[in-house]
């Protein structure tokens, strides 16, 4: 009886087996084999243009032999240098905003969808030369700075070191670009061979309070001796934002707490998007503490018997990517040194006393003789 029962499972999982690689060969294989059937070719003239300043102008287009008929077309794009990144597209074309000092390629395949099943053709590729200039005549060391002013525009503050191997008689020409506008430097500040380290805007075209929009720094050179290498670099314009100060600190005694208020910095963002920091020292004692908020007042028991310092500073704060720290505000001062008022009042007393003193024994002695 055992032995017929494991006959009869032996004999029912085979036929599970059988249905499937049936069902395997009614269904799966004529819709291969219909794949199979269609060749899918790589995209046709395949170019790479500079449309703009650390901007490529990616475009292709579909190859005349591809079959389109119940076929869904994409295109798979890879970027190989100069940092990777893969995406796919309907489009023939596709901008792209890279650093080129170093040259561009990419390349790019086309990707064919039926009936849920994927087909890829052969790379095509595409490459930008680097621009020419001679080894280590590119500019160093590139930081730049904005700043949201009084008149609400942004300024702009760059400052580097030219290439070790740049002439004397260089002369280095900065450029920015944001979204479309660039503009070139008109003020710079120079080293003691008279080439430009330094550039300042002090209003630009970057619009302020928006996220993590780029920048683009081009710089490139001139001289009699050498072909000046370009360089080029891509700033977060809320990463390089210097915030401003928190306005209208005050601070004062509650019983025994110090408080203080203040309002958000001079910005576009509103008053959540910040974090603050809170410097108090205790000049009795020299004991120095930092805090960190989030609010726009802060609380804290102190010895009132001391005289402390506060100051406080600002930066972004969940809305955008961390900036530049603020200046520190303005040192305000609260409480009173009590012991040291003491000993001044102590010796203040005993100057009296000791005047008086000697007056009237000066008396005295007068009235003696």
């Amino acid at each position: 009886m055992v032995f017929l029962t494991d006959h009869l499972n032996i004999m029912a999982s085979m036929m599970r087996v059988c249905l499937i690689l049936l069902w395997i060969r009614i269904v799966v294989q004529p819709r291969t084999l219909q794949c199979k059937a269609v060749q899918v070719f790589p995209p046709v003239n395949f170019t790479l243009t500079v449309s703009a300043l650390a901007q490529v102008l990616l475009s292709w287009k579909l190859s005349p032999n591809q079959e389109q008929k119940n076929y869904t077309i994409r295109y798979d794009v890879k970027i190989l240098t100069p940092v990777f990144e893969e995406y796919d597209t309907m489009k023939t074309h596709s901008f792209q905003t890279a650093v080129l000092h170093n040259g561009f390629s990419a390349h790019v395949r086309t990707l064919l969808f039926h009936q849920g099943l994927q087909m890829t053709s052969d790379w095509v590729t595409a490459e930008l030369q680097p621009p020419p200039g001679a080894e280590n005549t590119a500019v160093t060391d590139l930081s730049c700075v904005t700043h949201f002013t009084i008149s609400s525009t942004v300024s702009l503050h760059c400052t580097w070191l030219p290439g070790k191997g740049a002439p004397e008689d260089t002369k280095y020409f900065l450029y920015y670009r944001y979204e479309t506008y660039m503009e070139e430097c008109q003020d710079y500040i120079k080293d003691k061979w008279n080439r430009n380290i330094e550039c300042r805007f002090s209003a630009t075209h970057i619009v302020p309070g928006e996220i993590d929009e780029l920048i683009v720094i081009h710089i490139n050179g001139s001289s009699k001796y050498a072909a000046i290498k370009p360089f080029q670099q891509l700033f977060n314009q809320n990463a390089i934002e210097k915030v401003n100060v928190p306005r209208n600190v005050t601070v004062f005694l509650e019983q025994n707490d110090l408080v203080a208020t203040w309002e958000k910095p001079l910005s576009t963002f509103p008053k959540g998007c910040f974090e603050y920091e809170f410097y108090l020292i205790n000049l009795k004692s020299g004991n120095k503490q930092v805090s960190k908020t989030y609010s726009h007042d802060f609380r804290l028991r102190i010895d009132v018997t001391c005289r402390y310092s506060i100051q406080i500073r600002a930066n972004h704060y969940m809305c955008a990517v961390n900036g530049f720290w603020s200046d520190w505000s303005e040192i305000l001062y609260i409480g009173e040194n009590k012991q040291e008022n003491l000993i001044v009042w102590s010796l203040a007393v005993l100057c009296v006393s000791t005047c008086c003193t000697v007056t009237l024994i000066a008396i005295a002695c007068k009235s003696a003789f």
